[in-house]
């Protein structure tokens, strides 16, 4: 995943989980990737972005209801990864859920440069 998702106008709803990691990696960026690649196959799903430094890290899924995003969260193999995160890849971290109502974006038209 690179750059902005590219959604749909609003309304939609996102997910937004925010991290600290442990030092444990144990499989953590390819879980990640698996993460990534299921949700995106889940129905709902929108887009999602996602930031890591070495303290914090964030990432906001879209989907474009309520119901996709409990779908996500009581998905199996999201279950297991939810509780190695538990266990062993974080320190804490917070899931909040919020409905989009605007949207605006920014964009450099590379042409006219």
């Amino acid at each position: 995943m690179s750059g902005i998702a590219k959604l749909p106008q609003p309304p939609y709803y996102a997910a937004i989980f925010t991290s600290q990691r442990t030092n444990v990696d144990k499989g953590y960026g390819r879980m990640a990737e698996k993460m990534e690649e299921l949700a995106s196959q889940q129905k709902g799903f929108l887009g999602i972005e996602s930031a890591r430094d070495h303290e914090l890290g964030i990432t906001i899924s879209y989907w474009d209801s309520l119901e996709a995003i409990k779908s996500w969260k009581d998905n199996s193999a999201h279950k297991v990864a939810q509780e190695k995160g538990k266990s062993e890849w974080y320190k804490n971290f917070s899931v909040r859920i919020s409905k989009v109502e605007k949207a605006y974006i920014f964009e450099v038209n590379e042409d006219n440069n």
